[in-house]
């Protein structure tokens, strides 16, 4: 039964995601779909490294920023098909993974944090400063749209399909991964290494492979959105950006597929939805974010897993029944 609802709501969630785009024409809400699967993405490798393991990454700004930068550059500084840039943020995202993955085998909670956190302004700082090649604070500018087998998706609308495509198989390879041996060895590290570490589990292997998929998925995160925006600065990947990835996962529900996805959506779309509210409309979604960290601090997931309202309920309809 449970598993019959699972798959009607992943249905439904599917099936408006599909009608939203046609039944809503306008071009600024289009593109804040597309932003929504950018951040489908990026969370779902955030939570490998963050989520399963327990290895705290505060500089997926840096990240997002290093996978865009390189798509960006190569189609329009270097004139490389558009392919090749995505290739080339999907190599810098192994590197960059490499880099960060060797201090958490000897860093750990906070000192692992500031590592993540200097490295991502590090990058932003190198952006700014190499105007020969970045284009400092103007950014890079007239970034060509995606060209699919001759066909331009020239416009957020045709951009959002591709995408969202593109956001469902990460979705299936993240929850095909996290229910593998991979999967398990993860939470496993986060639960008790020392006995993960007993087992005879190279540690430090998973911890690797780990921090790699999150910066992977998070280069190609960005290099989406490069060519989604069609113009980038260094601007856009600030601190702030890392938080709000964070925020993301913590409040769908952490070391979860599904959480990554509602967190992605939620924290997306809802500020946009508050907006009538003008200048109070980021007070509200804070207070909201704060009750969803309270009430829910598994995450919104909770909510379709285990039955957990229904069963409280029922504890609370048998007292009732008791006293009576």
């Amino acid at each position: 039964m449970r598993k019959s609802l699972k798959g009607a709501g992943i249905l439904l969630l599917l099936v408006i995601l599909v009608v939203v785009p046609i039944v809503d024409k306008n071009t600024y809400h289009h593109i804040v779909l597309c932003q929504t699967l950018v951040n489908i993405v990026v969370v779902t490798g955030l939570n490998f490294i963050t989520g399963l393991t327990g290895q705290m990454n505060m500089g997926t700004a840096g990240i997002m920023a290093m996978g865009a930068y390189s798509a960006a550059l190569c189609s329009t500084k270097f004139n490389f098909p558009i392919i090749v840039g995505f290739i080339v943020a999907i190599l810098m995202g192994l590197i960059v993974g490499k880099g960060l993955g060797y201090p958490s085998l000897r860093l750990k909670g906070v000192y692992l944090s500031l590592t993540t956190i200097g490295f991502s302004e590090i990058t932003r700082l190198v952006l700014t400063n190499w105007v020969d090649l970045t284009g400092g604070t103007m950014g890079v500018q007239n970034i060509p749209w995606i060209n699919l087998f001759g066909n331009k998706l020239d416009t957020s609308f045709k951009i959002y399909y591709f995408y969202l495509v593109i956001a469902i198989l990460v979705t299936i390879a993240s929850y095909r991964i996290i229910h593998s041996k991979w999967g398990r060895v993860f939470k496993a590290i986060k639960d008790n290494v020392e006995a993960v570490d007993a087992s005879g589990v190279d540690i430090a292997k998973m911890k690797i492979l780990a921090f790699t998929l999150a910066t992977v998925l998070g280069c190609f995160g960005g290099a989406m959105y490069a060519h989604m925006m069609g113009y980038i600065n260094p601007t856009t990947f600030t601190q702030d950006l890392s938080a709000n990835y964070l925020a993301m996962m913590m409040i769908g529900g952490i070391g979860t597929v599904g959480g990554s996805v509602l967190g992605a959506i939620v924290i997306t779309i809802l500020p946009e939805v508050l907006r009538f509210m003008e200048n109070y409309y980021w007070l509200v979604f804070s207070t909201i974010a704060l009750l969803f960290a309270i009430f829910l601090p598994n995450g919104i997931v909770s909510l379709f897993t285990g039955n957990k309202l229904l069963k409280r309920f029922g504890r609370t309809e048998k007292s009732f029944k008791g006293e009576e």
